[in-house]
């Protein structure tokens, strides 16, 4: 590749206008990226007239209290106050054999020891869990645990048996 007088003009021009490398390569044409590069230094071409705008207007308080961290129930808060406030039918400890379609299929404990039961209690509607152990057993995507603040539980929990 050889750079003729018009490539390097409209490599100037386009340089000036605050084109990047990749697009001056592909609008010239035949030339890659780090050629046009290249041929910008060796014509010690100044840095780029139009860069990124930044924020000149960043002020750190206004900063804090638009993205003020809530300090309020993360989604373990408003798990147990759920649990408190709430009542929910008692546990009802059932061994393998006694599970049926409508038993909560909670573990309790482990396999190993002899004090090992499941739930018991009534499951809801096309789940495999009464509603207290949905809240730990699905808990949304890519979200984590004290970023929840913004969904209630009980809309999370109503929205799930819609979905599922």
């Amino acid at each position: 590749m050889s750079w003729t007088e018009e490539k390097v003009e409209k490599l100037k021009e386009l340089w000036g206008k605050g084109n990047t490398a990749s697009q001056i390569a592909e609008i010239i044409g035949g030339i890659s990226r780090n050629a046009v590069i290249g041929k910008a230094h060796r014509l010690n071409l100044s840095a780029k007239i139009k860069t990124r705008s930044t924020n000149n207007n960043y002020n750190p308080k206004t900063y804090q209290e638009n993205n003020k961290i809530k300090s309020g129930k993360g989604r373990r808060g408003k798990f147990k106050s759920m649990i408190i406030e709430k009542d929910f039918e008692p546990e009802n400890p059932k061994q393998l054999e006694q599970l049926d379609d409508n038993s909560c299929k909670w573990p309790i404990g482990h396999p190993d020891e002899k004090s090992f039961y499941f739930c018991g209690r009534t499951s809801l509607k096309d789940f495999s869990y009464c509603k207290l152990h949905l809240l730990y057993a699905y808990q949304p995507k890519g979200k984590k645990e004290d970023e929840n603040d913004r969904e209630d539980v009980q809309e999370y929990i109503e929205k799930k048996i819609q979905t599922g």
